[in-house]
């Protein structure tokens, strides 16, 4: 599922193959999105620069355009070269941006928004908690954040992108282990250590899915998240999926239920990660 480790490799390699480049074609099954390129064309408009925030991907064209989108639980981005064969079919396609060298394709994209910079500024994704993967990251703020939220369960509010942005489920589920942290107790109970090594293991664990050589091509990263540093793809998450199963520290039984109102699966060890 994407996450924030996924937008911010998209974000990158869409960046990579279209900034400077002009827009010679645009695609949309989307009426509010064909609307405005209808009223004012993408074709003709310079790619400026595309990049991630928290769940969000932001792409700003000449013109004062930006094409806001959140992939939610299904969507993806591709690149392909012109003529290229698409890895998924026609019917699938949201969004497609085409310049001279490349085509980027937005496969089931669920929200896809057109905004001026005026406009985006009343826009949610300023509300947005610290971004883990952002270079100017506040460690400070995000745990001021979450010290704001101590009704919160930890796992709920991990999950929250208006405390801290980027962490998904299966993030979630991972950072709790490696801070030995109950996802099931309320953020208020925790000590200040407790909380700096949540927010500290989500900033390594997102950095280190991210890193030059961590995977990519031209699809946009999916699937294959390492949490454990372990070599066998088989070890490579401590607890996500693994109900069931045995610890990888202490041989317990990984344990799994919903979580909050969304009803997210969290996984945890009973032994290693205590008791609520």
């Amino acid at each position: 599922m994407p996450e924030g480790d996924t937008i911010f490799r998209a974000a990158r390699t869409l960046h990579r193959a279209l900034a400077g480049q002009v827009v010679t074609l645009f695609e949309t099954q989307l009426p509010q999105l064909s609307r405005v390129d209808y009223d004012t064309p993408l074709a003709g408009r310079t790619v400026e620069r595309v990049e991630a925030a928290g769940k969000w991907m932001r792409i700003y064209f000449s013109g004062d355009l930006i094409l806001l989108t959140h992939m939610l639980m299904s969507g993806s981005w591709h690149i392909y070269r012109p003529g290229e064969t698409w890895q998924r079919g026609r019917s699938q396609m949201r969004v497609a941006v085409h310049t001279k060298d490349f085509v980027a394709v937005g496969f089931q994209v669920p929200i896809a928004e057109f905004h001026t910079a005026a406009t985006l500024e009343r826009h949610r994704v300023q509300r947005l908690g610290p971004d883990v993967l952002a270079p100017e990251f506040d460690e400070a703020r995000a745990l001021e954040q979450l010290r704001g939220a101590a009704e919160l369960e930890v796992g709920v509010a991990l999950l929250r992108q208006s405390l801290i942005a980027g962490l998904g489920n299966v993030f979630k589920s991972e950072v709790c282990f490696a801070s030995g942290v109950n996802p099931f107790r309320l953020v208020g109970s925790l000590t200040e250590s407790e909380l700096q090594a949540l927010v500290r293991n989500a900033q390594t664990f997102m950095k280190a899915n991210v890193a030059e050589g961590s995977g990519g091509g031209i699809v946009t990263y999916r699937g294959m998240r390492r949490t454990t540093g372990r070599a066998d793809p088989s070890q490579r998450l401590w607890v996500y999926k693994r109900g069931g199963e045995a610890c990888r520290r202490c041989g317990s039984a990984i344990e799994s239920r919903k979580q909050g109102l969304e009803a997210r699966i969290t996984f945890w060890c009973p032994r290693c990660q205590g008791m609520v």
